[in-house]
Protein backbone atom coordinates (compact mmCIF):
# COMPACT_ATOMS: atom_id res chain seq x y z
CA UNK A 1 0.00 0.00 0.00
CA UNK A 2 2.52 2.03 0.66
CA UNK A 3 4.70 1.35 -2.22
CA UNK A 4 1.69 2.14 -4.45
CA UNK A 5 1.27 5.55 -2.63
CA UNK A 6 4.79 6.61 -3.10
CA UNK A 7 4.51 5.25 -6.77
CA UNK A 8 1.42 7.36 -7.33
CA UNK A 9 3.14 10.62 -5.51
CA UNK A 10 6.00 10.15 -7.26
CA UNK A 11 4.78 9.95 -10.93
CA UNK A 12 2.26 12.75 -10.50
CA UNK A 13 5.67 14.74 -9.96
CA UNK A 14 7.08 13.52 -12.61
CA UNK A 15 4.22 14.02 -14.93
CA UNK A 16 2.67 17.16 -13.36
CA UNK A 17 3.22 20.77 -14.25
CA UNK A 18 6.31 21.35 -13.39
CA UNK A 19 7.21 24.60 -15.31
CA UNK A 20 3.83 26.19 -13.79
CA UNK A 21 5.20 25.14 -10.01
CA UNK A 22 9.17 26.08 -10.96
CA UNK A 23 8.06 29.48 -12.30
CA UNK A 24 5.70 30.20 -8.89
CA UNK A 25 7.95 28.59 -6.44
CA UNK A 26 10.90 31.45 -8.39
CA UNK A 27 8.67 34.26 -8.29
CA UNK A 28 7.76 33.84 -4.67
CA UNK A 29 10.98 32.51 -3.52
CA UNK A 30 12.36 35.75 -4.94
CA UNK A 31 9.80 37.72 -3.26
CA UNK A 32 10.39 36.57 -0.17
CA UNK A 33 14.43 37.25 0.05
CA UNK A 34 13.72 40.83 -1.39
CA UNK A 35 13.49 43.82 0.40
CA UNK A 36 9.54 44.38 -0.91
CA UNK A 37 7.98 41.55 1.19
CA UNK A 38 9.22 42.93 4.75
CA UNK A 39 10.52 39.56 5.79
CA UNK A 40 14.15 39.50 5.49
CA UNK A 41 15.18 42.09 8.43
CA UNK A 42 18.81 41.83 6.47
CA UNK A 43 17.26 45.58 4.64
CA UNK A 44 16.96 47.38 8.00
CA UNK A 45 13.41 49.69 7.82
CA UNK A 46 12.54 53.20 7.55
CA UNK A 47 13.95 55.25 5.14
CA UNK A 48 16.80 52.15 4.57
CA UNK A 49 14.36 49.46 2.97
CA UNK A 50 12.12 52.20 1.22
CA UNK A 51 15.79 53.28 -0.17
CA UNK A 52 16.55 49.13 -0.79
CA UNK A 53 12.99 48.77 -2.18
CA UNK A 54 13.79 51.98 -5.05
CA UNK A 55 17.33 50.28 -6.05
CA UNK A 56 15.87 46.60 -6.25
CA UNK A 57 13.07 48.11 -8.56
CA UNK A 58 15.41 49.96 -10.82
CA UNK A 59 18.15 47.31 -11.20
CA UNK A 60 15.76 44.54 -11.73
CA UNK A 61 12.38 46.28 -13.49
CA UNK A 62 11.91 47.56 -16.81
CA UNK A 63 12.47 51.50 -17.41
CA UNK A 64 11.07 52.68 -20.42
CA UNK A 65 13.19 55.50 -21.48
CA UNK A 66 16.14 53.55 -20.64
CA UNK A 67 15.38 50.33 -22.30
CA UNK A 68 14.14 52.38 -25.37
CA UNK A 69 17.12 54.57 -25.38
CA UNK A 70 18.93 51.22 -26.34
CA UNK A 71 21.27 50.72 -23.30
CA UNK A 72 22.85 47.69 -23.45
CA UNK A 73 22.44 46.63 -19.43
CA UNK A 74 18.67 47.00 -19.86
CA UNK A 75 18.21 44.85 -22.37
CA UNK A 76 17.28 41.88 -20.13
CA UNK A 77 15.09 43.87 -17.70
CA UNK A 78 11.74 42.70 -19.57
CA UNK A 79 13.00 39.42 -18.38
CA UNK A 80 14.18 39.81 -14.98
CA UNK A 81 11.11 42.11 -14.58
CA UNK A 82 8.92 38.68 -14.92
CA UNK A 83 10.10 37.42 -11.73
CA UNK A 84 9.66 41.06 -9.49
CA UNK A 85 6.63 42.11 -8.07
CA UNK A 86 5.46 45.19 -6.35
CA UNK A 87 3.30 44.08 -3.50
CA UNK A 88 2.11 40.67 -1.61
CA UNK A 89 -1.29 41.71 -3.55
CA UNK A 90 0.36 41.58 -7.34
CA UNK A 91 2.28 38.54 -5.98
CA UNK A 92 -0.86 36.45 -4.80
CA UNK A 93 -2.58 37.78 -7.87
CA UNK A 94 -0.36 37.13 -10.99
CA UNK A 95 0.49 33.92 -9.24
CA UNK A 96 -3.19 32.50 -8.21
CA UNK A 97 -4.06 33.01 -12.72
CA UNK A 98 -0.46 31.39 -13.00
CA UNK A 99 -1.27 28.43 -10.89
CA UNK A 100 -5.09 28.07 -12.69
CA UNK A 101 -4.25 28.64 -16.00
CA UNK A 102 -1.13 27.75 -16.10
CA UNK A 103 -1.04 23.69 -15.32
CA UNK A 104 -3.40 22.64 -18.76
CA UNK A 105 -1.05 25.40 -21.00
CA UNK A 106 1.76 23.63 -19.96
CA UNK A 107 -0.15 20.08 -20.39
CA UNK A 108 -1.06 21.26 -24.07
CA UNK A 109 2.17 22.67 -24.97
CA UNK A 110 4.73 20.41 -23.01
CA UNK A 111 7.19 21.60 -20.54
CA UNK A 112 9.83 23.00 -22.69
CA UNK A 113 8.14 24.63 -25.18
CA UNK A 114 5.65 25.85 -22.34
CA UNK A 115 8.65 27.27 -20.28
CA UNK A 116 10.12 29.07 -23.53
CA UNK A 117 7.07 30.77 -24.59
CA UNK A 118 6.06 32.43 -20.86
CA UNK A 119 9.57 33.39 -21.27
CA UNK A 120 9.81 34.85 -24.79
CA UNK A 121 5.81 36.19 -24.53
CA UNK A 122 6.65 38.29 -21.08
CA UNK A 123 9.60 39.85 -22.67
CA UNK A 124 7.83 41.22 -25.78
CA UNK A 125 4.75 41.96 -23.68
CA UNK A 126 6.83 44.85 -21.61
CA UNK A 127 8.88 45.52 -24.68
CA UNK A 128 6.07 46.17 -26.44
CA UNK A 129 4.46 48.62 -23.60
CA UNK A 130 8.12 50.07 -23.22
CA UNK A 131 7.86 50.96 -27.09
CA UNK A 132 4.36 52.55 -26.31
CA UNK A 133 5.72 54.79 -23.64
CA UNK A 134 8.81 55.06 -24.41
CA UNK A 135 9.87 58.61 -22.21
CA UNK A 136 8.58 57.40 -18.66
CA UNK A 137 10.82 56.83 -16.35
CA UNK A 138 8.37 54.81 -14.17
CA UNK A 139 9.59 51.33 -13.31
CA UNK A 140 7.75 48.50 -14.36
CA UNK A 141 7.28 45.21 -12.89
CA UNK A 142 5.41 41.93 -12.69
CA UNK A 143 4.74 38.55 -14.55
CA UNK A 144 1.29 40.11 -15.73
CA UNK A 145 2.77 40.28 -19.24
CA UNK A 146 3.50 36.53 -19.21
CA UNK A 147 0.34 35.25 -17.65
CA UNK A 148 -1.73 36.91 -19.86
CA UNK A 149 0.28 35.30 -22.78
CA UNK A 150 -0.89 32.22 -21.17
CA UNK A 151 -4.28 33.18 -20.35
CA UNK A 152 -4.93 33.79 -24.55
CA UNK A 153 -2.97 30.90 -25.22
CA UNK A 154 -5.54 28.92 -22.81
CA UNK A 155 -8.33 30.45 -24.55
CA UNK A 156 -7.09 28.83 -28.15
CA UNK A 157 -6.48 25.41 -26.81
CA UNK A 158 -9.52 24.93 -23.76
CA UNK A 159 -12.53 27.00 -25.00
CA UNK A 160 -14.81 25.39 -23.93
CA UNK A 161 -13.11 24.16 -20.72
CA UNK A 162 -15.28 25.74 -17.80
CA UNK A 163 -13.82 27.44 -15.05
CA UNK A 164 -15.12 28.57 -11.44
CA UNK A 165 -14.52 32.01 -11.24
CA UNK A 166 -15.82 34.77 -8.32
CA UNK A 167 -16.97 38.26 -9.28
CA UNK A 168 -17.18 41.05 -7.05
CA UNK A 169 -20.64 42.18 -9.07
CA UNK A 170 -21.91 38.80 -8.45
CA UNK A 171 -21.62 38.98 -4.55
CA UNK A 172 -18.75 37.07 -4.90
CA UNK A 173 -20.87 33.68 -5.72
CA UNK A 174 -18.67 30.92 -6.96
CA UNK A 175 -20.17 30.37 -10.48
CA UNK A 176 -18.59 28.52 -13.43
CA UNK A 177 -18.50 29.96 -17.00
CA UNK A 178 -17.13 28.26 -20.16
CA UNK A 179 -13.14 29.68 -20.56
CA UNK A 180 -13.97 31.48 -23.79
CA UNK A 181 -16.61 33.89 -21.90
CA UNK A 182 -14.59 34.47 -18.93
CA UNK A 183 -11.33 35.07 -20.86
CA UNK A 184 -13.13 37.24 -23.25
CA UNK A 185 -14.38 39.00 -20.55
CA UNK A 186 -11.45 39.54 -18.93
CA UNK A 187 -9.73 41.17 -22.03
CA UNK A 188 -12.61 43.20 -21.95
CA UNK A 189 -12.01 44.59 -18.78
CA UNK A 190 -7.90 45.41 -19.84
CA UNK A 191 -9.01 47.37 -23.15
CA UNK A 192 -11.98 49.22 -21.10
CA UNK A 193 -9.98 49.77 -18.16
CA UNK A 194 -6.75 51.61 -20.83
CA UNK A 195 -9.60 53.66 -22.07
CA UNK A 196 -10.46 55.12 -18.97
CA UNK A 197 -7.28 55.26 -17.26
CA UNK A 198 -5.95 58.60 -16.64
CA UNK A 199 -2.19 59.67 -17.84
CA UNK A 200 0.52 57.77 -15.94
CA UNK A 201 2.44 55.83 -13.88
CA UNK A 202 -0.30 52.94 -12.79
CA UNK A 203 -0.84 49.38 -13.76
CA UNK A 204 0.23 48.29 -17.22
CA UNK A 205 -3.11 47.04 -18.85
CA UNK A 206 -1.17 47.34 -22.23
CA UNK A 207 0.99 44.78 -21.38
CA UNK A 208 -1.45 42.57 -20.21
CA UNK A 209 -3.14 42.87 -23.95
CA UNK A 210 -0.27 42.32 -25.85
CA UNK A 211 0.47 39.84 -23.51
CA UNK A 212 -2.77 37.99 -24.24
CA UNK A 213 -2.62 38.60 -28.21
CA UNK A 214 0.94 36.66 -28.42
CA UNK A 215 -0.28 34.10 -26.67
CA UNK A 216 -3.51 33.44 -28.79
CA UNK A 217 -2.23 34.25 -32.05
CA UNK A 218 1.38 31.78 -30.79
CA UNK A 219 -1.31 28.95 -30.09
CA UNK A 220 -3.50 29.28 -33.22
CA UNK A 221 -0.05 29.29 -34.94
CA UNK A 222 1.42 26.75 -33.65
CA UNK A 223 -1.76 24.40 -33.12
CA UNK A 224 -4.24 25.34 -36.04
CA UNK A 225 -3.39 22.21 -37.75
CA UNK A 226 -4.40 19.94 -34.79
CA UNK A 227 -7.48 19.10 -32.63
CA UNK A 228 -7.92 21.54 -29.88
CA UNK A 229 -6.04 19.86 -26.49
CA UNK A 230 -9.01 17.93 -24.77
CA UNK A 231 -9.20 19.43 -21.15
CA UNK A 232 -8.29 16.02 -18.29
CA UNK A 233 -8.11 18.09 -15.54
CA UNK A 234 -10.35 20.26 -13.24
CA UNK A 235 -9.99 23.90 -13.60
CA UNK A 236 -9.14 25.84 -10.19
CA UNK A 237 -11.50 29.01 -8.79
CA UNK A 238 -10.02 32.02 -10.85
CA UNK A 239 -10.45 35.23 -9.10
CA UNK A 240 -10.50 38.95 -9.94
CA UNK A 241 -7.65 39.81 -12.51
CA UNK A 242 -4.17 40.26 -11.67
CA UNK A 243 -2.27 43.65 -11.86
CA UNK A 244 1.23 44.39 -13.47
CA UNK A 245 3.21 47.67 -13.37
CA UNK A 246 1.80 49.30 -10.32
CA UNK A 247 3.51 52.52 -8.93
CA UNK A 248 6.83 51.80 -7.51
CA UNK A 249 8.45 53.84 -4.45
Amino acid sequence: MIKRRGAAILKSAVHGPAMTYGLITACCLLFVIGPVSGLNTGYGTGDAILSAQSDYFTRWGVIPEELTAGRPHTLLTPLTALFVHGSWLHLLGNMLFLYVFGAMAEEGMGRLEFALFYLAAGYLALLGYAAAHADSDQTLVGASGAISAVLGAFLRLFPRARVTSIFPFLLFLPLRFPAWMVLVFWFALQWLAIRSAPPGPGVAYLAHLIGFGLGFLYAWARFRGADRVKRRKPVKPAGPAATEGESQP
